[in-house]
């Protein structure tokens, strides 16, 4: 029996509070790529008061540098980055409305806060399998800042990507959860 949610973005303030840490989600629909320079960049343009070269609201953030793309694909390899790297940026994103974010590791203490406050969600993919993680890519679009290469933001068009949710909009880390549940008393 297949217990995974499918959900399409833009996400909902409801698709967003009904998700739990430990949830498989099956992705669909647009989403962006972001790295560090590329949040740089847009944290630069939000302090400026100017607009941003992609909507936020609702919207799904990706944390992947991909490979160039191999004749007949969308894309080369799209594994997720590390994200504690972005955790400086996040929660103004998340202030601005963004609903998800897709990455690899723990994020921090201000994160999942802003997480919370925002009500957004924090989705693992899977590390370390970035060929795999491109088969849900049907297309990929540099949308801005093409000067950064793979670090340009990219408008996705997936279908079926999985997904866990690891941070939830009530303050539950899927990451602490494993840890207790294999603690020696």
């Amino acid at each position: 029996m297949d217990r995974s949610i499918h959900l399409k973005t833009p996400l909902t303030a409801s698709d967003v509070a009904a998700l739990r840490a430990g949830d498989r989600v099956i992705l669909s629909g647009v989403l962006y790529t972001a790295r560090d320079a590329a949040h740089r960049r847009l944290i630069d343009l939000i302090e400026a008061k100017e607009p941003l070269p992609i909507p936020l609201t609702g919207q799904v953030l990706y944390y992947v540098g991909p490979s160039p793309a191999p004749p007949g694909r969308p894309i080369g390899a799209a594994g997720p980055t590390t994200s504690y790297r972005m955790d400086p940026y996040t929660p103004q994103l998340l202030e601005k409305g963004l609903k998800g974010i897709i990455g690899k590791g723990k994020r921090s203490e201000a994160v999942k806060q802003a997480l919370m406050t925002y009500g957004a969600v924090y989705f693992a993919a899977i590390g370390g399998a970035g060929a795999l993680m491109s088969q849900s890519i049907r297309k990929a679009t540099v949308v801005a800042y093409h000067d950064l290469g793979p670090e340009a933001i990219r408008e996705l068009y997936v279908e079926g990507m999985p997904l866990v949710v690891v941070n939830d909009t009530e303050g539950n880390d899927l990451y602490e959860e494993g840890r207790k549940a294999y603690r020696i008393a």
